[in-house]
């Protein structure tokens, strides 16, 4: 059997080591970083739509002890380059302390600005995105049609943005209901071919309420530059560790759903509205609170979820050699916490959301994971 290459893409904030404050020093990081393709042999750096943030690209590896290592590789480089400017790097998905974001320069951000308005001004949120090969964009389609109901579950084990301008924002991923803001962004309908994702993806270019393709912001969709699909819903996570567990996940359902469709299965035909309820249920509970069961649409305990979430796709697990990774990954989440609770107990510890992303920018580049409990 052949196994599925992953890549990761991560945004990370530039913050002051020493008050925790946004710091829009992302031209100083690239210069010293030398932004290079994401599919070179070192991956790359890219800017991101915020000066405060700088976003890294693994290259496309198979095994996730080769993605961990790209991740803490990455992750280490970008801290070195900040250094060099003057900060340090957190992988946090919005920044506790109040900030005003300032936009890099480009004829994309400034149309994107002069549109959307707030929408963009306000937009400091740092995401994971994990790429899955796909054979074709037929087979990718039918990858998409088959994940929408478990993508809210990713949000959840991801969630790692529960403050937004010095106050706890009541939800694990806070990330998510900004991102949400766009336009374009969130869950789809069932399309059912390539040739209906391509009509709709220009259909909706065409109303001229977004500028290009790029701006299209499905939960999941097909690359356009590369034969894969892209699964967009998670947070920047907090330690390296449980983005590899997220990336097993995700390629494991995108083998379980490739699978299917060769079957003959059909995608279930959850509507659009109650992805979007499942989506708000994982962004304000995180693991802290019911999800909603994509087998029930019905809320359930977060761990029952979970372990829907592994039972779907264990055997693509096993088949991958991941299965044990993402069970012990999973228990440690389970277990401890996500991002967001672990930065809500560093608030409760250190009594300050300035202690907290000092916290957080070590815990970024740390190589091994906390201990459970």
């Amino acid at each position: 059997m052949n196994v599925r290459s992953i890549g990761v893409e991560e945004e990370l904030l530039l913050v002051s080591a020493e008050t925790g404050e946004a710091q829009a020093l992302s031209a100083a990081v690239l210069a010293s970083a030398a932004p290079g393709p994401v599919d070179s042999l070192e991956g790359g750096f890219e800017k991101e739509l915020q000066k405060e943030q700088v976003e890294f690209a693994t290259r496309p590896v198979t095994s996730l002890d080769e993605l961990r290592e790209e991740i803490v590789r990455l992750r280490g480089q970008a801290a070195a380059h900040a250094a060099g400017a003057g900060a340090a790097v957190a992988a946090i998905a919005t920044s506790p302390l109040s900030v005003s974001p300032s936009i890099n320069a480009g004829e994309r951000y400034r149309w994107m600005a002069e549109h959307l308005g707030l929408t963009t001004l306000e937009q400091l949120t740092c995401g994971c995105h994990v790429h899955v090969s796909v054979e074709s964009d037929a087979e990718g389609v039918a990858v998409l049609d088959r994940i929408r109901p478990w993508l809210s579950v990713l949000t959840a084990l991801s969630a790692n943005s529960p403050f937004w301008h010095d106050e706890d924002s009541g939800y694990g991923s806070y990330r998510s209901r900004v991102w949400n803001r766009w336009p374009s962004a969130g869950p789809v309908e069932v399309f059912g071919s390539a040739d209906r994702y391509h009509e709709q993806v220009a259909r909706m270019v065409a109303t001229g309420a977004i500028r290009d393709e790029g701006m299209v912001y499905f939960d999941a969709r097909l690359s356009a530059a590369y034969p894969t699909v892209e699964i967009r819903v998670a947070d920047v996570c907090l330690e390296a560790s449980t983005t590899v567990v997220l990336a097993a996940l995700i390629r494991a359902l995108v083998e379980t759903a490739a699978r299917e469709w060769r079957a003959g299965l059909p995608p279930a035909a959850v509507p659009v509205g109650l992805l979007r309820l499942a989506a708000w249920r994982a962004g304000r509970s995180g693991l802290d609170g019911p999800l909603i069961d994509p087998r029930t649409m019905r809320e359930a305990p977060a761990e029952t979820v979970v372990q829907a979430l592994f039972s779907q796709v264990q055997d693509a697990l096993e088949d991958n050699g991941d299965a044990e990774r993402a069970r012990e990954g999973l228990a440690a989440l389970l277990t401890r916490g996500n991002g967001a609770r672990i930065q809500r107990q560093l608030l409760r510890e250190h009594g300050s959301l300035r202690a907290v992303v000092a916290e957080c920018t070590r815990l970024t580049i740390r190589a091994e994971p906390l201990l459970a409990g």
